[in-house]
């Protein structure tokens, strides 16, 4: 399931509401909107984590070759445990989702679907990228769909993630024979549009010095591990430029709520990050 991934799939869940505006601003509205936001949060923790099981699913046999330390391979869950499993999840996010609003849950579906297409036939093909990519994207726009007039006037947003996401899926297919430098400079291009677009917004907003540490912190996770495969693209260099850039959409999301909400709003999502740190030494990430 990637425990550490799902924590930044509900960081995405959490910008989105900063950005909508859901929470207002006083004590009484948060503990109004509490329980949907919980809801939210359950159903791309479920999406998410049923999108990556059915990943390993499908890439089973695969595995046995490439990575046979993986659940699957190794013999630890067997490949129907592994189905029904991904296939609740999934029900489970769809539904949980829905509870909130029927747009919600339009987007959960979405989702769902993407990730399905992308675990079944997008990962092998020039496209695959972007349609990880708009896995994410969905992500954002669920979370802030559940202002509707938010949505109408901020769904550009959800590009953002889609070009983000893109750029670290296409850097991971070098993960096991090693990177190509061209993919890593488009990347790094990519990553510079993400946060100078952040920048830009929370300069609108008024909130740029909010914003401002929260993106350098991004920038920094990002381009560190990047910069080290550029000069040597192993698999080695390129996984960890792909775990970095999965575990840096929690400080993506937190510099979003920079931009668009308060300090003490951003600091809590940013508190997501050690925990996604932790559990990506316990768990796989990529």
């Amino acid at each position: 399931m990637r425990p550490a991934n799902i924590v930044t799939a509900v960081a995405d869940i959490l910008a989105g509401v900063a950005i909508s505006g859901f929470l207002g601003s006083e004590v009484s509205s948060y503990l109004d909107h509490l329980l949907p936001v919980i809801c939210m949060c359950l159903a791309t923790m479920g999406l998410y984590g049923g999108g990556v099981v059915f990943n390993d699913v499908m890439d089973a046999e695969l595995d046995k070759k490439e990575r046979p330390e993986r659940p699957i391979p190794s013999g630890v869950i067997s490949l129907t445990e592994a189905i029904v499993l991904g296939s609740y999840l999934l029900l489970v996010g769809v539904l949980a989702a829905f509870t909130v609003g029927r747009i919600t849950g339009y987007f959960a579906l979405g989702i769902a679907v993407s990730a399905l297409v992308y675990d079944k036939w997008g990962k092998h093909l020039s496209w695959g990228p972007v349609n990880m990519g708009l896995c994410r994207g969905l992500n954002l726009l669920m979370g802030i769909s559940m202002v509707e007039s938010a949505l109408n006037q901020y769904w550009w947003i959800g590009l953002i993630p889609v070009v983000y996401i893109a750029a670290v899926t296409a850097i991971s297919r070098g993960e096991v024979h090693g990177g190509n430098k061209r993919i890593l400079n488009i990347s790094a291009f990519c990553y510079a549009l993400v946060y100078g677009t952040i920048l830009v917004l929370a300069a609108i907003n008024g909130h740029m010095l909010i914003a401002a540490p929260f993106v350098i912190l991004f920038a920094f996770m990002i381009n560190l591990p990047l910069v080290r495969a550029m000069k040597e693209p192993s698999g080695s260099n390129i996984g960890k430029a792909v775990k970095g850039g999965i575990i840096a959409l929690v400080a993506m999301n937190a510099a979003w709520v920079a931009a668009f909400s308060t300090l003490p709003h951003a600091l809590l999502v940013l508190i997501l990050l050690p925990l996604s740190l932790l559990l990506a030494r316990a768990f796989a990430v990529t």
